[in-house]
């Protein structure tokens, strides 16, 4: 089960994180990105998911600039509650957040970013802005309109081809415009199918899309 931890940016920010630990050696380091409802049980029991696969993984809490334990309902209140709490916050912050989560697992071996829907966007963000081995990205939901961005570490992508939120021409616009990025899509999915709190969770693609990102990583990081 994941333990509540405080960790601190390069500005002096405390901020609370979720951590999960592998019981031998972790394969790697997992910084989890929440999406925009803030660090759900969800978003922690990711990070357990994480370490029972081999990996530490540490989530952050990037709403604590705005307001310390934030978390929004699922819903369209919610989401907009959400969206509040990013705008007030800023890149430079999230990405300290960021780099502050994969500096404490740097004992941990290959650092990997992923993220899911908001965070998701702020995954692509970081794996082009900062040093990571590996992103695994869950429909990170504005990345279409972030292209000029592009990951300087190995890529994989999971969208449904129902998400109301990032359609299909838009997987089309990232994949064309990265083609070395491996983009999954899965047949009648929809945003948020791999949380299982949210109406479109679907078991099915979320099995799958969790046993091909670790296949994606056991490829891609053998022996680093």
């Amino acid at each position: 089960m994941s333990n509540s931890i405080t960790l601190q940016s390069a500005d002096g920010h405390r901020f609370e994180a979720a951590r999960s630990d592998p019981a031998g050696k972790p394969k790697g380091g997992v910084v989890v990105l929440h999406a925009i409802y803030g660090l759900t049980t969800h978003i922690a029991g990711v990070c357990d998911q994480w370490a029972g696969a081999g990996y530490a993984a540490i989530a952050p809490a990037l709403f604590d600039r705005v307001g310390k334990g934030l978390v929004h309902p699922y819903g369209a209140a919610g989401g907009e509650a959400g969206r509040k709490c990013y705008l007030g916050t800023s890149e430079a912050n999230i990405l300290a957040e960021i780099a502050a989560c994969a500096g404490a697992m740097k004992d941990c071996g290959p650092s990997i970013v992923s993220g899911y829907c908001t965070g998701g966007t702020w995954a692509w963000v970081a794996s082009a802005k900062q040093r990571f081995d590996a992103q695994v990205n869950f429909y990170g939901s504005h990345v279409a309109q972030k292209l000029d961005l592009h990951p300087k570490c190995p890529t994989v992508m999971h969208y449904g081809d129902k998400d109301h939120v990032v359609p299909v021409p838009d997987i089309e616009r990232i994949q064309a415009a990265n083609p070395g990025v491996l983009i999954h899509i899965y047949p009648g999915g929809g945003h948020a199918f791999f949380n299982p709190e949210q109406e479109h969770y679907a078991a099915g693609h979320a099995t799958l899309a969790w046993q091909r990102s670790l296949a994606f990583l056991d490829g891609q990081l053998a022996g680093g």
